[in-house]
C-alpha cells in the first residue's frame, strides 16, 4: 500500500474524528430514547442503521489511516 499524502491523511483523520463523535451522539440519543419510553420504533431503528453505517465508515476509515503492519 502506498503511503497517504499528508493533505489526504489530515483530511481522513478529520473525518474519522468526526464520524466518531457522531456515532457516539447517536448512541446516547438511542439510549435516551430508549429508556424514555414515549420514542417511535421506527424512528430508533433508523437511528441505529445510522449508527450502523457510521462504524462501516469508521472501520473503513481505520484501515485506510492505520493499515495492519505484517511484523
Amino acid at each position: 500500500m502506498l503511503p497517504l499524502d499528508k493533505e489526504i491523511e489530515a483530511r481522513l483523520g478529520l473525518e474519522l474524528a468526526t464520524k466518531r463523535q457522531e456515532h457516539a451522539d447517536l448512541d446516547a440519543a438511542i439510549h435516551t430514547l430508549t429508556a424514555s419510553g414515549l420514542a417511535d420504533i421506527t424512528l430508533i431503528q433508523r437511528l441505529k442503521k445510522r449508527k450502523l453505517a457510521l462504524k462501516d465508515r469508521i472501520v473503513e476509515i481505520e484501515r485506510i489511516v492505520l493499515p495492519d503492519i505484517i511484523a
